[in-house]
């Protein structure tokens, strides 16, 4: 049975996307081609491999134990455990959310408790933030500069770093390294923005929820929180 059947017997593009286990996207795609080109293409799909079809149990009950997990966040789960993997996080994003619709698996958004603090003392606390700029080259180009800011909550001392690509688990630990040593010390907790880390599209702020991230946490012994832009002074433990 193709898509063309499924659509005529009034099955929607959701509907036929999870019957046939692809994308509704490519449901889309391929309503637009000519019956000779829709057979052509279903009997390549008997035969074409993904690069991350080995791994899509695992994939999939992650997914399914943790419904809030990002693509960010699953990309450095593979790459902890498969280092040979050679894919990118682009690919790892498409795959993921095929197989959110081939098994019905919505991202959720994990609740968090808040509470109010008063203002800390010196070397109490620091707040980081992430974001990104357009800015222009020499040459009139434009560039895309993601950015994570580390700012003394008592003093507003502040230590920036500036990437021309998305940021890593691994450069997200070498900044906070960095900052600690421009600041001839490490504050007692880290507070990270909550709304900053929702609208970076590169899900850098994501990347402090992994197993990467919370093992440094772990051996720097740092108290870490995630605060509502709305009430800098409600955290939620991270």
């Amino acid at each position: 049975m193709d898509i063309y059947q499924l659509k005529q017997q009034g099955f929607k593009i959701r509907g036929i996307a999870r019957k046939l286990g692809i994308s509704r996207t490519t449901v889309y795609k391929y309503l637009e081609k000519s019956p000779e080109e829709m057979s052509e293409w279903m009997a390549s799909t008997q035969t074409r491999k993904k690069k991350l079809d080995p791994y899509e149990m695992l994939i999939q009950t992650w997914l399914s134990e943790h419904p809030d997990l990002s693509a960010s966040q699953i990309h450095d789960w593979l790459f902890e455990r498969h280092s040979n993997l050679k894919v990118g996080e682009s690919t790892v994003r498409l795959y993921v959310n095929e197989l959110r619709e081939t098994y019905n698996i919505p991202k959720t958004a994990e609740a968090r408790d808040f509470q109010s603090l008063p203002d800390p003392p010196m070397g109490e606390q620091a707040q980081v933030d992430f974001g990104h700029t357009v800015q222009k080259t020499a040459d009139g180009k434009e560039m895309k500069l993601t950015f994570i800011t580390f700012v003394l909550s008592h003093s507003r001392y502040k230590f920036v770093e500036w990437l021309d690509r998305p940021f890593t688990t691994k450069d997200v630990i070498n900044c906070h390294e960095k900052a600690f040593h421009a600041f001839g010390g490490m504050p007692y907790e880290i507070v990270y923005d909550q709304d900053a880390l929702l609208v970076v599209s590169e899900n850098a702020g994501d990347l402090i929820l992994t197993e990467a991230f919370q093992a440094y946490r772990e051996e720097r012994k740092l108290t870490m929180y995630i605060c509502r832009k709305a009430d800098p002074q409600s955290k939620g433990y991270v």
